[in-house]
């Protein structure tokens, strides 16, 4: 059964850091390219970042550039986001996700929320 479970999120203040994780399992996780992305009521799902399967790698929205940084641990089925620099638009659900060409394969999990306060 293939699952992806996000967590780290929570609330903090603009400036501020997080660091979300994303634990894998079901599936050979080293075989997959993977991504963040996030999602904010009346919006549509946005990629945020995309690392390579073996980490070689990475590539990041514009709006996060500089700030955020993606990256993997194949032995751990892991893969982590450190969320620098916060701000209040980056407010949203963060999900990740396999990748498979430009987009996703698989289903979406529960997410874990970011919030952003002023």
């Amino acid at each position: 059964q293939v699952q992806l479970v996000e967590s780290g999120g929570g609330l903090v203040q603009s400036g501020g850091s997080l660091r979300l994780s994303c634990a894998a399992s079901g599936f050979t996780f080293s075989n997959w390219a993977m991504g963040w992305y996030r999602h904010t009521p009346g919006k549509e799902r946005e990629l945020v970042a995309y690392i390579t399967s073996a980490g070689g790698s990475t590539k990041y929205a514009d709006s996060v550039k500089g700030r955020f940084t993606i990256s993997r641990d194949n032995a751990k089925n892991m893969m982590y986001l450190q969320m620098d620099s916060l701000k209040p638009e980056d407010t949203a659900m963060y999900y990740c996700m396999r990748r498979s060409g430009n987009g996703v394969f698989g289903s979406w999990g529960q997410g874990t929320q970011v919030t952003v306060s002023p």
